[in-house]
């Protein structure tokens, strides 16, 4: 269980850090953020995967990987429209 979660961190920070780079926001986000936008980058990108009916995150693989950097990415461009209202 504890080497889930730790994995489901690593994962989720990686995928943060990929998406931050991607939108040009690498130097306004720490490691904390990073991780966070990860996270819930797996889960909305879980969402629209599921939407469109392919798999969401499976696991710690690549899939799932690629699955939380669509999340993340996608997360970032609607804080950044919020941003500029």
């Amino acid at each position: 269980m504890l080497v889930n979660i730790l994995l489901w961190i690593v994962l989720g920070a990686v995928a943060g850090w990929i998406a931050s780079m991607i939108m040009g926001k690498d130097a306004q986000m720490g490691a904390l953020a990073n991780i966070i936008v990860g996270i819930v980058g797996a889960l909305i990108g879980g969402f629209i995967m599921n939407f469109f009916g392919a798999e969401g995150a499976t696991g710690f693989n690549i899939w799932s990987l690629i699955v939380a950097i669509l999340g993340a990415v996608v997360l970032l461009f609607v804080i950044g429209l919020f941003r500029r209202a």
